[in-house]
């Protein structure tokens, strides 16, 4: 029995060294139980369970989805979930938005970068301290995103929440949380990231706050490592550095709330006890954490600069072949070493809007105003690129091997147009100036044959 804050959690045994509460592999078939033999073997549902457990099944995917896709987990549970629902009361979460969320009298339509969002004086738990930046297709038909600021000041005290809307992509900048869920512990702090699944149930505890950091709510197909086509088995994100939490529960008898997002709405409802009460569990369904620093980025090694879609973590399908929904893609260290060649980001505007972030550190297209904790938005078709500073310093470098160092940003990259809400467009610490960084960029052109 471990005493994790104020709460008595029963957590399976662990792995000693790196591994411990923790189990490794990016979509690997897992079991694991807080008490023993209370996962049944060979079979899923027998007639009577240990310790009088309920069996149930959470599923991520259609029942009849290919093997290869076809994600769902059980779980051997004090209560089934049913008694964990009960009559549902609308509530307003006003600054969550959902898409669509169009307002009229904001302009989505341009280059825009925004302050890191600063926190206030209100307490704020991982539902109130929802800020909701762009909103994209449309939550209804489960394709698209939203892009979110999550200002978290206050844990949550029997009180819980899942989203029947989405998966979350959780990337801290400032703070550390423990995400209590389900299937078990994770604990999260800048430089890692988290996925929650679609209908997962949990509660976030501040562990060293104010906590502060971006949301990815995927409406569509779930996130999965990116095929590596002719870069072949190793680098990028590698599945063995992917960690899902051992079985943890809590058998709890106090008033408790519950809260899910459901169509974009909010709902609660009142139970008697907590629901975390998974003793046991096995499948392929389940939340996961996963350490940026563990990337392994690839690049060119002798000219030319590399499409950016080179350094994507994740991708969620669209069911259109190489057009994501939503891409993760990340900025990290790393050595560039490529002759005759500009090295940063070229000028170009493309098919997929790009909402950035920083977690760390300088950009190198944007030495100079994308703050840490501060995101950029450049819409589908707008063009984008390097300030003058960084063309004319990179146009003039001596091109030897250059230590990229200090810095981490990343890009929630989605094919969609990203629609800003009222908050982004009218109360976020919107850089007024953004949109003039590259008015001083200067007319080049010479006619004379041969000359750069």
């Amino acid at each position: 029995m471990t005493d994790l804050g104020s709460r008595n959690i029963i957590q399976a045994q662990s792995l000693p060294g790196p591994h411990q509460g923790y189990m490794p592999g990016y979509g690997n078939d897992f079991e694991t139980e807080a008490l023993p033999d209370a996962l049944p073997q060979g079979m899923n549902s027998p007639q009577r369970c240990n310790y009088g457990l309920y069996g149930e099944q959470l599923s991520g995917t259609a029942f009849t989805a290919p093997q290869g896709q076809n994600e769902r987990t059980w779980c051997y549970r004090i209560r089934p979930s049913v008694k964990h629902s009960h009559r549902y009361e609308k509530i307003d979460v006003p600054l969550w938005k959902s898409a669509p969320n169009v307002v009229p009298d904001v302009v989505s339509l341009g280059q825009y970068r925004w302050d890191a969002i600063p926190h206030g004086d209100a307490p704020l738990t991982w539902v109130t301290g929802m800020r909701t930046m762009t909103t994209a297709g449309d939550v209804h038909t489960q394709v698209g995103m939203a892009a979110h600021v999550y200002l978290v000041t206050e844990s949550m005290v029997d009180d819980y929440f899942y989203s029947a809307d989405s998966e979350l992509l959780v990337v801290p900048q400032a703070g550390r949380m423990r995400f209590h869920t389900e299937l078990g512990i994770i604990d999260l702090e800048p430089k890692e990231i988290a996925i929650i699944p679609r209908g997962l149930l949990y509660r976030v505890e501040v562990l060293d706050g104010p906590c502060r950091g971006f949301v990815c709510e995927n409406y569509g197909q779930k996130f999965e490592l990116p095929r590596r086509g002719p870069i072949g088995a190793n680098c990028m994100a590698n599945p063995r550095d992917f960690k899902a939490p051992i079985a943890a529960f809590e058998d709890r008898e106090v008033p408790s709330t519950v809260t899910i997002k459901w169509c974009g709405a909010f709902h609660v409802t009142k139970i008697g006890h907590s629901p975390l009460d998974v003793v046991a569990w096995h499948g392929n369904y389940a939340p996961m954490k996963y350490d940026l620093r563990t990337y392994c980025p690839v690049g060119a090694i002798l000219f030319d600069h590399p499409d950016p879609s080179i350094f994507t973590v994740l991708t969620a399908p669209s069911g259109q072949e190489g057009t994501a929904n939503i891409d993760f893609v990340l900025f990290r260290e790393r050595w560039l070493v490529a002759e005759d060649t500009f090295r940063p980001p070229w000028y170009h505007k493309n098919i997929m809007s790009e909402l950035m972030g920083n977690i760390y550190g300088q950009y190198d297209a944007k030495p100079q105003g994308f703050v840490p904790g501060g995101i950029s938005l450049h819409n589908m078709m707008l063009p984008h690129g390097p300030d003058k500073n960084a063309f004319e310093r990179a146009s003039n470098a001596n091109l030897g091997p250059d230590k990229l160092d200090q810095t981490m940003s990343f890009m929630f990259e989605t094919r969609f147009p990203q629609h800003l809400t009222e908050f982004a467009g009218k109360e976020a610490p919107l850089q007024d100036d953004y949109i003039d960084c590259w008015d001083d960029i200067e007319k080049k052109f010479d006619g004379t044959p041969g000359k750069k």
